[in-house]
């Protein structure tokens, strides 16, 4: 990651607390894959990049730690997760189940305003994604599809199970099942039958469409995975 890749931290900038800040720093540059899975993370060099001394550095590589992003191990230097089939087989099946049911209780409880906001914030995150495709844009897409079906079905234990600590973990695999662009494509599409099977109160198929997408995602994944690291053992 090089400085002109991350924005440095000023004290005056923000009321934020500075550890705060880088850590929501590194939260970022993992998500965008500039800190890559399985790297070392040199504190050093990162305190130099945002400007700020070691310590909020190594307190933000604790908390990324304590929400399995970071692993470390005694007497090696700290490392971004690194991403396996095994665990992402977990991962996901547990999305299925949870999320397959998120999806059933969101049909039945969103309001048709709340169906509607859904429905829009959808279509600009497409246009979005086009205009990044084409003009290299600068805007941060923050939408999340999945984090609005989970707190839409209003169910406290599985909004807190996918979109506390574990979100994180979660939200970097699912970064890498889509970065053939064939499969955002249809992921898109996949987003859409959702989201027209909610509109239309049908729970169970809304149900069924979110458990079929996620499996597509875990197998698209599978193969990613596989191909990462066949492709490292050929350069190693």
């Amino acid at each position: 990651m090089t400085q002109s890749q991350t924005t440095l931290l000023r004290t005056g900038d923000s009321q934020e607390p500075l550890s705060e800040r880088v850590f929501g720093q590194m939260l970022d540059a993992i998500y965008q894959g500039r800190l890559l899975p399985g790297s070392i993370i040199n504190e050093v060099t990162l305190a130099q990049e945002f400007g700020v001394s070691r310590g909020p550095v190594r307190e933000a590589v604790r908390r990324l730690q304590g929400i399995q992003l970071v692993t470390r191990e005694p007497y090696v230097k700290a490392r971004v997760v690194s991403l396996s089939g095994q665990s992402a087989l977990e991962l996901f099946q547990m999305r299925m189940a949870l999320e397959g049911v998120a999806c059933n209780l969101a049909t039945r409880r969103m309001s048709d305003a709340e169906i509607a906001s859904l429905s829009s914030e959808l279509e600009r995150d497409r246009q979005l994604q086009l205009d990044e495709q084409g003009k290299q844009t600068n805007m941060r897409r923050v939408f999340d599809f999945h984090e609005r079906i989970v707190h839409a079905s209003g169910n406290q234990r599985i909004i807190n199970a996918l979109c506390g600590d574990l979100y994180h973990l979660l939200r970097i695999y699912r970064r890498h099942s889509g970065t053939v662009l064939e499969r955002k494509h249809d992921a898109y599409a996949e987003h859409w039958q959702i989201l027209r099977a909610i509109k239309v109160r049908d729970a169970d198929l809304a149900e069924s469409l979110m458990r079929s997408h996620i499996g597509r995602a875990a197998q698209h994944l599978s193969e990613h995975l596989v191909e990462s690291n066949f492709a490292s053992g050929r350069r190693a």
